[in-house]
């Protein structure tokens, strides 16, 4: 059974907040959310190996001890019960002091592990609620993190959201119900490379933060310092920097009562209307997290009037991720804009938001990065110096190391002849520089035939732990969903046997059956794309590229990895491993370059190499292979005969493929058909890939398997 880990059941120490290099957006965004709970929790983006999860465990240490009632496993507190505690009622029992949880929820937890699980079995034969709780039950009046949040299973986010937004979670099975109270602060840490969020879910996170690792050499090296001397000695780096925390600890404490009598003036909420609605934010739940967060900063600052720098800063929280229209747009806020803003509706209404002097202190936020320490503005003034060590400036996202420029192709002995209004520019002969995409459409649905067992998804079908039922079967380990009729069925000829005399059925774990359901699966989508010469007319070139970043859309909303693949000149290019980034797939798409030859068979070989890889990795994920070519091939010995046969091994293997025919002008080889047909798979132009298009084309892929 998968397990949870809670902080407040390790006996090393957590790596001290306070001796956290650097990161000035996330420990505020952190600092924030402990001081004032609702703000909603934090969303954590970053690149691998940025001291994301260190930074977020050691939140939990800073978070003040809660009051439950003795012997509840749901957390009560005592001045105001859940009136519908599964542990109620609780009349007038011993109150406990106990540090604030925090409850990390593995990527790969079961259901019943996050919300808890019923005994079936009991509840069938005595009528018994006997429930286990699970990590919400935990998380109640916690922190609740979740690292690789944007790897997390759908049924999952879909049990998170609905905790989120009732503040409760239910359990039912089969007519058997329990709730209890579930308000918990959600943290969650993601690396974008990997795939993004729903945006449902990326709703649900207050503010989001980027974080990247510093540039700056002494900063690198305290950081190394810091962490060789923390795993010498956990303990003895925790007292050195226990001063430091308790006193940052008492700022909290000073900031969480100062924060009921903070004022959030009508100015400052004209500016934060008006700054969502600028940057056409959907909803008005952004407009209520900015509120709060503003209000948090006054707070953390010792204030109790909220001034306009605390809406700018509320706004560089609280507003990126929710600005995103799709995967490709990159999260971010324009500054130039947003001052603009708070400016015209500033001085309109008379806010002394410019006018106003700078706050008590030498240093601007909490963490001592002065007012241009990462664009924050001063956060300081409050009773205390903040016990966080001033750091070197963290770069900006614009700062993060820029994608590498695409190389050059290997010349080959006769480059081919540019097509008119496309001559080369600069690189290897025959290269063109990369054109833009066309903008996307809606795809029709390619699927792989047959039912699988991948993870869930909205592509092709397969057994799921979600969808209709099918049948019923004898549970293999846990029970997961009771198919109740089958149940009834197994258990009622032999009640007689068992002496049966009460209303209630005599149930063993023999009888017990659990339901077989169909829903659907994501799939490996890997792209083979033609960048050769006889693809480079920039429309055409453009079209395709569109074309592509439309399946990529499809398959980010149908929950599929994708991977990329190109090949011109002389061989073939990984373009993206395979990964669940489509924004990655986006950003190597949009620098592709064209020119060369038409090395298809290596372009096919590789994906053939790919696909064996991935298929040791993760046997039960169905590859879907898309191949983007006007089917020419040339270069090297017998090309045409390699490329048939490279697509005669990928068929043999079973490998479902569709060929998007990317032929243009009057006359047409058809290539790109045969092609198809050595693949056993479906040709389609890029006509008749829009949704619009072609009613029948799930069919025909299907019946072209089929009659293979």
């Amino acid at each position: 059974m998968t397990t949870a880990h809670t902080t407040t059941h390790n006996t090393t120490p957590q790596y001290p907040f306070t001796a956290v290099v650097g990161m000035d957006d996330l420990r505020l965004a952190l600092l924030l959310n402990a001081v004032s709970p609702a703000v909603g929790g934090v969303l954590v983006r970053g690149e691998k190996g940025t001291a994301k999860s260190t930074a977020v465990r050691a939140l939990s240490a800073l978070m003040p001890a809660v009051d439950v009632i003795g012997g509840c496993r749901f957390a009560c507190a005592p001045a105001a019960p859940d009136p519908g505690c599964p542990d109620g009622p609780h009349g007038t029992g011993a109150v406990e002091e106990r540090p604030t949880r925090m409850v990390e929820l593995p990527v790969g937890a079961s259901e019943d592990r996050l919300v808890g699980a019923l005994d079936i079995e009991r509840a069938l034969s005595e009528g018994v609620k006997a429930f286990e709780p699970g990590l919400l039950a935990d998380a109640h009046r916690g922190i609740l993190y979740v690292d690789e949040v944007n790897l997390l299973h759908d049924h999952l986010v879909d049990l998170l959201l609905d905790a989120a937004a009732m503040g409760a979670s239910y359990v039912e099975r089969e007519g058997v119900s329990v709730r209890h109270a579930a308000r918990f602060l959600l943290v969650g840490t993601m690396n974008p490379e990997e795939g993004e969020l729903r945006p449902q879910l990326l709703d649900r996170f207050g503010l989001t933060v980027e974080v990247a690792a510093s540039r700056e050499p002494d900063q690198r090296v305290e950081v190394v310092r810091r962490r060789l001397a923390y795993d010498a000695d956990p303990a003895g780096f925790a007292a050195h920097w226990a001063a430091e925390e308790d006193a940052l600890r008492g700022r909290i404490t000073a900031a969480r009562e100062l924060l009921p009598a903070v004022t959030l003036g009508d100015a400052a909420l004209r500016q934060i209307a008006a700054t969502c609605a600028a940057f056409e934010v959907d909803g008005m739940r952004a407009d209520i997290v900015m509120a709060r967060t503003a209000t948090a900063l006054a707070a953390w600052a010792g204030r109790t009037d909220v001034l306009e720098e605390d809406v700018r800063q509320a706004a560089l929280l609280a507003l990126p991720h929710r600005r995103r229209r799709n995967p490709f747009d990159a999260p971010g806020l324009d500054e130039d804009k947003l001052d603009q803003t708070l400016e015209e509706f500033g001085a309109d209404e008379g806010t002394d938001g410019d006018d106003d002097p700078e706050p008590d202190g030498p240093d601007g936020g909490p963490d001592g990065g002065g007012p241009d320490g990462g664009g924050h503005p001063p956060q300081d003034g409050g009773p205390e110096e903040s016990p966080l060590p001033p750091e070197a400036e963290l770069p900006h996202q614009q700062d993060r190391e820029a994608p590498q420029p695409p190389q050059a192709p290997e010349k080959t002995g006769q480059a081919e002849q540019p097509e008119p209004g496309s001559a080369p520019q600069g690189g290897a002969a025959g290269e063109k520089a990369a054109v833009g995409a066309t903008e996307p459409f809606k795809t029709r649905r390619l699927d792989v035939p047959g039912l699988g067992e991948g993870a869930d998804g909205r592509r092709s079908r397969a057994r799921t732990a979600h969808g209709r039922t099918t049948g019923a079967r004898r549970p293999h380990g846990a029970l997961g969903k009771l198919h109740l009729s089958a149940t009834v069925q197994a258990a009622a000829p032999h009640q007689r046997a068992r002496g049966r005399s009460g209303r209630g059925l005599v149930v063993r774990r023999d009888d017990l059956r659990e339901a077989v359901r169909e829903g659907r699966e994501g799939n490996l989508v890997l792209f083979v794309v033609d960048a050769s010469g006889s693809m480079a007319a920039r429309k055409r070139m453009s079209a395709v590229k569109g074309a592509v970043l439309s399946l990529l859309l499809d398959a980010y909303q149908r929950r599929d990895k994708i991977g990329l693949i190109t090949f011109r000149g002389t061989g073939a290019e990984l373009a993206l491993p395979p990964t669940s980034s489509v924004e990655a797939g986006a950003a190597r798409l949009e620098q592709l370059p064209t020119g060369g030859r038409t090395p298809l068979s290596e372009g096919l070989l590789r994906a053939h190499e790919v696909l064996r890889v991935e298929r040791m990795r993760d046997a039960s994920r169905r590859p879907l292979l898309v191949v983007v070519t006007d089917g020419r091939a040339t270069g090297g010995p017998e090309p045409v005969v390699r490329a048939g046969r490279a697509a005669r091994l990928l068929a043999a293997e079973g490998t479902a493929s569709v060929v998007v025919d990317c032929e243009a002008g009057p006359v047409r080889l058809g290539l790109a058909g045969e092609l198809a047909r050595e693949l056993q798979g479906t040709a389609i132009t890029l006509d008749e890939l829009r949704a619009d298009s072609v009613s029948a084309l799930v069919r025909t892929v299907q019946g072209n398997r089929k009659a293979a």
